[in-house]
């Protein structure tokens, strides 16, 4: 477990976890700096400007009235109705003790990372990206990658714990110490100081927005944390040929821990339940909003976005009904309109 560690900045050194780093070997100073660098083992995780809670609801001024600590959570929670919990602030208590502690079972870093190959990379390299803003960070699987191939990343994600993991994960899969910050989207700007080159927010964690209104907001905030030709890439299940179909999530491309299983338990047009079964049979769920593709889209095009791509596993053409997962890369940058894509 890692202790407790807070930067503090100097005009000549940044200090981690009591030893002094020098601010011109330190990343952190050359980017855009968050609000919170804070991090640490999960039991120990302390958040500076704002408080997570695992029951907890918007107030006027952004503020939240916290309940329970989401990052003293060991279980998950979903109370006596689980298919009725239709919630944004709901996956404090989702993404907590055991779920957390399983994720990388699922994920397989290393299958993961011959899956992808270097599609993100490639994808953000081809446009001069420097600056990189994870916004759904989860244990840290494509900060570390980002990391190692030299972008300045800052680290975001709404849930301390995975956060926490994510931490360790860096300094366990390459001895970095990424950036974190714990910040809702909805409130990005305000707890994610300065603009960046690309926002990435992958691991179909978008589907956790419950409300139009969320949705709007968050990409609202994705869009002004961007520079001026930014780009955002947002991915997404295949919610489509889930619905229509009863098809999708073979796990090939985005769940590549063959020992677990990740299978549909309640899909309906408001929700779609997914039961995670581990090797040692305990069993986790997350409740996610089934967005539809050209849904999305269109709430890109609407807040601004004017070119957007789709792709489907990676690949450029598809059969809409095969790919597991769409990858949407939508550049902010102006085009004239007969320069855009129809829908």
């Amino acid at each position: 477990m890692l202790a407790a560690c807070r930067e503090e900045r100097t005009s000549h050194a940044v200090r981690l976890s009591g030893a002094t780093v020098p601010a011109e070997e330190h990343s952190a100073l050359s980017g855009p700096v968050p609000r919170i660098m804070v991090m640490c083992g999960r039991n120990d995780f302390r958040e500076r400007s704002m408080t997570k809670s695992a029951n907890t609801r918007p107030h006027e001024g952004g503020k939240n009235e916290s309940t329970v600590s989401s990052i003293e959570l060991e279980q998950q929670v979903f109370g006596d109705n689980p298919t009725e919990v239709r919630d944004t602030d709901h996956y404090t208590q989702e993404y907590v003790g055991g779920m957390v502690d399983k994720w990388d079972e699922l994920i397989d870093w290393k299958k993961r990372s011959e899956s992808e190959g270097r599609f993100f990379i490639d994808q953000l390299k081809s446009r001069g990206v420097h600056t990189v803003l994870d916004a759904a960070t989860g244990t840290g699987f494509h900060s570390a990658r980002l990391v190692e191939e030299g972008f300045d990343t800052v680290s975001a994600d709404g849930s301390p714990q995975m956060l926490a993991k994510a931490f360790q994960n860096g300094i366990d899969y390459g001895g970095n110490v990424l950036r974190v910050v714990n910040a809702d989207w909805r409130w990005l700007n305000r707890d994610v100081h300065g603009e960046f080159d690309a926002i990435i927010c992958l691991g179909n964690s978008f589907t956790h927005l419950f409300s139009e209104h969320d949705r709007r907001k968050a990409l609202a905030e994705f869009y002004a944390k961007l520079k001026h030709d930014g780009v955002l890439i947002i991915d997404q299940r295949n919610y489509d040929a889930v619905l229509d179909n009863g098809s999708g999530g073979n796990r090939t491309y985005y769940y590549c821990g063959d020992q677990v299983s990740a299978k549909p338990d309640h899909v309906d047009d408001g929700l779609a339940r997914y039961k995670y079964t581990f090797p040692d049979n305990s069993e986790y769920f997350l409740n996610m909003y089934p967005l539809r593709k050209k849904y999305l889209r269109g709430l890109m095009r609407d807040v601004g976005f004017q070119k957007i791509d789709t792709y489907g596993d990676f690949q450029e053409t598809y059969a809409e009904s095969e790919p597991d997962y769409f990858i949407h890369v939508a550049e902010k940058s102006y085009r004239d309109p007969g320069e855009l894509d129809a829908e």
